[in-house]
């Protein structure tokens, strides 16, 4: 063979390669199949439901804490009035004023009466 029919078979060779890589080259999609799209929907679902759980069981935990925050103070404010009450009991049962009240009311002390209690 001549050097020139061997360029040129060497040119249509190297054509038909470059034609042959640019047929190659072929861009494939990713398929999801249907399995797949309903594994991911169940996905979804499931992290949005628990998602919508754990908001709602915060919000009740904030009313509990409410709830027992007002009652503890309802608590404490019963529980002053309860030793206002003991105060004046206290005032209210003194020896003195006894003594007044029966006085008033046309009690008299007889010694002769009056037992010690031991």
């Amino acid at each position: 063979m001549s050097s020139i029919a061997k360029k040129v078979q060497e040119q249509q060779y190297e054509d038909q390669q470059q034609q042959q890589t640019h047929q190659t080259v072929v861009i494939r999609k990713a398929k999801i199949s249907i399995g797949e799209v309903f594994l991911l929907c169940a996905l979804a679902i499931m992290v949005t439901f628990m998602g919508v759980k754990i908001v709602s069981n915060q919000a009740a935990i904030y009313e509990t804490n409410k709830e027992i925050q007002l009652v503890e103070t309802s608590i404490e404010e019963q529980g002053k009035v309860n030793d206002d009450l003991k105060v004046q009991v206290a005032e209210l049962s003194t020896y003195e004023r006894i003594w007044k009240k029966a006085a008033a009311l046309g009690f008299k002390l007889n010694e002769n009466n009056v037992k010690g209690v031991q």
